[in-house]
């Protein structure tokens, strides 16, 4: 009987030592691209109102993130995505690449597509990604996103290339045994969900922006067991170990505004949400018994900051923040405790998206800014009524401000005012938020490096 207890004792004690070493079995990083604290905080009130919580500000743990690259006050999200999934400092424009990597755009195909890869040999080296790494330990990993696959922030976790903007040839690195493949994920991504599969199918005049030297990836990659899908009803019957969807021809998924209108705008009726993206993942990635690593990224809240649409902004946040949710409920059913499952989510950069006056609680947070004493319009200097969210720049900079309405600044196209003009909005430099809970979770407190937060996931990983 003391045997027994011995042994159960030290069996519980391994298992204690285990988890306190805070190694996870599964890892779902999520990004939210462009979620600066503005954009949190206005996306809970827009919901949940002052005194909600989205379910993000519900993980166990939080942290502040340093996000400058290599040779920026302000990064792009290549570098800062690249920092997170390998620790390494990088150029603007450059994925998961050594530091002196300079970033050399691609060049003109004869279709006048950018088909032309420009990164030369010596031109900097790998930095392997805590992808690669899961790979070799024999995990399975995927990478979802709502924006083109081959975009930026999603290309960090499995491509190596000078520039971003060589999108074709981040796509050949994702064809086992095909020219151009990235040896190091072994037999490939095993799952990868996102838009713009005219990289991947070859140019026509159909497809004008497809690939100049002719290549179907998508054949070529079903060709080696992945299954192939367009559409929602083809990634919910979808079955097996590999499989890639790509639910928009020629460029990223609609924001969440327009795929839930009435009826949907472009190819929207048939796209997934990213909820449904994450659950359908997880279902696939969870055949593998020895776990996975899983990046989904909420990628069109970027672009809609950038466009000065708080509300498409917003509504996308939303949506992210849903797939947590989801995420969560779907772990927790065989996990209760997430003593196997690390959850983080964190963006690369923030915006300049900005609060203005003393708006009264509960004012709509999309709307004018009404003064919380008398509930009565708040006015500028000038005596003309103005938004809550404004940005620090962009295009709509009036040379003479004129007094705005709610009809106005509600509508789903309005674009917020802002102060210097520039063609399109830019990134923040300053600090984002990251949340954790689950295995591994307790490091990520304090003000962290996003070059640290690589290797709090390989510690919890027990890399």
């Amino acid at each position: 009987m003391k045997r027994t207890l011995l042994a159960a004792a030290l069996t519980l004690s391994f298992a204690q030592a285990a988890q306190a070493a805070g190694e996870a079995k599964n890892i779902i990083f999520f990004l939210g691209d462009g979620m600066g604290p503005s954009t949190i905080t206005a996306s809970r009130i827009y919901k949940y109102g002052e005194a909600g919580s989205l379910t993000m500000d519900t993980l166990e743990r939080t942290a502040r993130i340093k996000t400058y690259s290599n040779d920026a006050q302000t990064t792009d999200s290549a570098p800062s995505m690249a920092a997170y999934m390998t620790g390494v400092k990088m150029n603007n424009e450059v994925i998961s690449m050594s530091p002196e990597t300079v970033a050399t755009s691609p060049g003109r195909d004869a279709n006048g597509n950018l088909g032309v890869n420009n990164c030369a040999a010596s031109n900097g080296a790998s930095a392997v990604t805590i992808l690669e790494l899961a790979k070799a330990k024999g995990k399975a990993v995927g990478t979802i996103t709502t924006t083109e696959l081959t975009h930026a922030t999603p290309a960090t976790a499995w491509s190596h290339i000078c520039n971003r903007n060589a999108q074709y040839h981040i796509a050949a690195q994702l064809v086992p045994g095909g020219t151009g493949f990235n040896s190091a994920l072994g037999d490939g991504v095993d799952v990868l969900m996102g838009g713009g599969r005219n990289h991947f199918t070859p140019y026509s005049a159909t497809n004008t922006t497809g690939r100049a030297d002719g290549r179907n990836l998508l054949t070529e990659l079903a060709a080696k067991g992945y299954t192939v899908a367009a559409s929602k009803a083809e990634m919910t019957a979808a079955t097996g170990k590999k499989f890639i969807g790509l639910y928009s021809t020629k460029s990223h998924l609609e924001y969440e505004l327009d795929r839930t209108a009435t009826p949907p705008l472009g190819e929207g009726a048939s796209q997934p949400s990213l909820a449904e993206m994450t659950v359908k993942a997880m279902d696939l990635l969870s055949s593998n018994t020895n776990g996975y690593f899983l990046v989904v990224e909420g990628g069109r809240i970027d672009h809609a900051l950038h466009g000065t649409n708080a509300k498409r902004a917003l509504s996308d946040t939303i949506a992210f923040d849903d797939a947590i949710k989801a995420a969560l409920d779907k772990a927790k059913l065989t996990d209760p405790t997430l003593a196997n499952t690390l959850i983080v989510v964190t963006a690369d950069h923030d915006h300049t998206l900005a609060f203005n006056g003393y708006g009264k609680k509960g004012n709509p947070i999309l709307d004018i800014n009404r003064g919380y004493r008398d509930n009565q319009p708040s006015k500028d200097a000038d005596g003309n009524t103005y938004t809550t969210l404004v940005f620090g720049n962009g295009p709509n900079r009036p040379n003479t401000r004129a007094s705005l309405d709610s009809a106005t600044v509600l509508a789903d196209n309005y674009l917020q005012e802002t102060g210097v003009r520039l063609a399109s909005e830019t990134h923040g430099g300053g600090d984002v938020k990251l949340f954790a809970s689950g295995a591994g979770a307790k490091p990520f407190k304090g003000t962290l490096d996003n070059t640290k937060v690589f290797s709090l996931l390989k510690s919890a990983f027990g890399l």
